[in-house]
């Protein structure tokens, strides 16, 4: 059976991994199989590469990550940052005001740390569920270099009216949201489209000859690029209508279904 493409870009949150975060073994065999066959094998994620690596490493893979939703993208053999888009820390300083200042929970990102001022039990508890430890420490000015991402984190209401507020600026950054929970601020060029093109265009491979797989928002522009875009079936509306096909939800190995039912023939 023929495969249909050279590269297949994954999501991992909610489309990859399941709701409690697990690779499904239906699922690994799938991408197994994909890597087999021939095709490059890339997760695209808001993550950061510390709690990325080991979900690579559970599929048996290694190869180039897009991390950080296209902010920071890394050779995973060699924990090398092949290319990323640094934050205006004069344009994060309004974003900290203003989370102070309303309570909101937030944290900094370089490639390969992640910093929070202080950490509640609800932010406990999300760190905890995503595996990754955060540094604590209050932000003074000038903020860190080499910054990559600034994420919020709260209830669904309390990020519709954060989004709904960030909406109404002027800013020289970019904000989109990459969960339920959560709103992403980066560089204005940074995102997983953006990341995976410059990747493509690196190997040699046309777009055409590209899958993606996703589930939200922040998603949308790399289904749009590559050739055949897929969306699980528990994405919003607006991601399955930038998409070519839609797949099973992520709780139901909608992964290892867009493979093997698109994928090769």
């Amino acid at each position: 059976m023929a495969l249909h493409y050279d590269m297949i870009a994954l999501d991992v949150d909610g489309t990859l991994l399941t709701d409690a975060h697990q690779l499904t073994d239906e699922t690994k065999a799938a991408v197994q199989e994909a890597a087999e066959r021939g095709a490059e094998i890339v997760l695209c994620t808001g993550r950061g590469p510390v709690n990325t690596l080991p979900v690579l490493a559970e599929l048996g893979l290694s190869g180039t990550i897009i991390t950080h939703n296209g902010a920071a993208t890394v050779d995973a053999a060699k924990r090398k940052v092949l290319h990323q888009y640094d934050l205006s820390p004069e344009e994060v300083m309004r974003f900290i005001a203003f989370c102070r200042e309303g309570g909101h929970h937030f944290d900094l990102n370089t490639a390969f740390e992640l910093m929070a001022e202080t950490v509640r039990k609800e932010a406990e508890a999300m760190y905890a569920m995503f595996d990754v430890q955060p540094i604590l420490g209050p932000f003074a000015n000038p903020l860190p270099t080499g910054l990559v991402k600034f994420t919020v984190f709260g209830s669904l209401e309390e990020m519709d009216r954060v989004e709904e507020a960030w909406n109404g600026w002027t800013h020289g950054l970019s904000h989109i949201r990459s969960g339920d929970f959560f709103i992403d601020v980066m560089h204005p060029e940074a995102s997983k489209a953006a990341a995976l093109r410059q990747l493509a265009a690196l190997r040699g491979i046309a777009p055409e000859r590209i899958m993606a797989i996703g589930n939200y928002y922040n998603d949308i522009g790399m289904l749009e690029f590559a050739g055949f875009g897929v969306a699980v079936a528990n994405s919003p509306d607006a991601v399955k209508a930038s998409a070519n096909a839609l797949a099973r939800s992520n709780e139901e190995n909608g992964v290892a279904h867009a493979l093997r039912e698109f994928a090769w023939s």
